[in-house]
């Protein structure tokens, strides 16, 4: 019962990451712009080039160079060209990925969710972000039968019970199927 509660719970992160995954990237929480802003900190573009594909790597290599190069130079100027190179970089992930690029998105933008797992990797902790998530699994999946199983005994009462009971039916069995489709399928930024 663990390992399926650990499954599906794996496959709702892969649902939720699949929705928030270009916010995440587009997001100064996450971890592309963090990595853009390190590597103009400590002048490794290599810190950038996974996030893009090897013909995109010319481009963003050069932007670097010329960022980086007016990093001592005027302060408000450097801020200018660095969001430039930063929006590139997450542009051209995005291009990488097939996903369409939004603009950036201020601090605060990022789920909690996916926040979190981030937290686990960071700190090396699967176990606690399981046992957060697979609470919170529960707790949505029993609701949803809880409704729709109410409004099952009476659904042929009336038409509007009926419907009402249709829209719960809806909701569960699209739940259920999405969980089922990223456990079997997994996800991706396209």
């Amino acid at each position: 019962m663990k390992t399926s509660i650990a499954t599906v719970l794996l496959s709702l992160l892969l649902l939720f990451a699949f929705h928030d995954a270009t916010a995440q990237c587009d997001s100064f929480e996450g971890p592309v712009i963090k990595d853009a802003v390190k590597a103009l900190d400590d002048n490794k573009v290599d810190l950038v080039l996974k996030w893009i594909s090897p013909e995109q790597e010319i481009e963003i290599i050069t932007l670097f160079n010329k960022t980086h190069a007016l990093k001592s130079q005027d302060k408000d100027v450097y801020e200018i060209v660095e969001k430039h190179f930063i929006e590139t970089l997450v542009r051209l992930h995005h291009e990488s990925q097939n996903a369409p690029y939004t603009g950036l998105k201020p601090l605060g933008s990022t789920k909690q969710i996916i926040q979190m797992t981030d937290t686990a990797l960071q700190d090396d902790d699967i176990e606690n972000f399981i046992v957060k998530m697979d609470d919170h699994l529960n707790k949505v999946i029993r609701e949803k039968y809880r409704k729709v199983a109410e409004l099952y005994k009476v659904k042929d009462n009336s038409v509007v019970q009926g419907r009402a009971f249709v829209t719960a039916y809806v909701d569960y069995t699209h739940t259920i199927e999405a969980i089922h489709y990223f456990m079997e399928n997994g996800a991706t930024h396209n």
